[in-house]
């Protein structure tokens, strides 16, 4: 087996949000991040009788969080697309790597979804005829 890796780039600017991205995400995703957003509720919580309740003291924490969730959704976003990407890169190596897999599944995830409808409804008859095979090998003579 031969070892292939990539050829070594310059980084670009995708590859450094993608790193950002990567530690931001895990750090966010960690209880230390999660303590401290409740940390912040409570403070901000707290602050309202300071503030009267006012319509600012509201206004604070309602933009705050929707900025966040906004920029959230995006760092969320790419880190998806990073680990469905390399998932998808094993899943091709392994099926490159077995003699007896069809290499026409190598990236079926660029098919439409009318094509993966059609492979769909092919691998659901497959798993039909084994049910059945199955179900015939284990039924038991009658006997009268």
């Amino acid at each position: 087996m031969t070892s292939e890796s990539p050829k070594a780039q310059e980084p670009t600017v995708h590859d450094h949000f993608g790193r950002f991205a990567t530690a931001i995400s895990s750090w966010l995703g960690s209880t230390w991040a999660f303590a401290c957003a409740g940390l912040v509720i409570v403070i901000w919580a707290a602050t309202g009788p300071i503030f009267h309740f006012s319509n600012r003291w509201v206004q604070v924490i309602s933009i705050a969080t929707t900025l966040m969730t906004f920029l959230m959704v995006f760092l969320i976003q790419s880190r998806q697309n990073r680990d469905t990407r390399a998932i998808n890169l094993k899943l091709n190596e392994l099926i490159r790597a077995m003699d007896s897999a069809r290499n026409q599944m190598i990236d079926i995830e660029r098919l439409t979804d009318l094509e993966l409808d059609a492979l769909q409804v092919n691998y659901e008859r497959v798993k039909t005829a084994w049910a059945e095979r199955q179900d015939k090998s284990t039924r038991k003579p009658v006997t009268k």
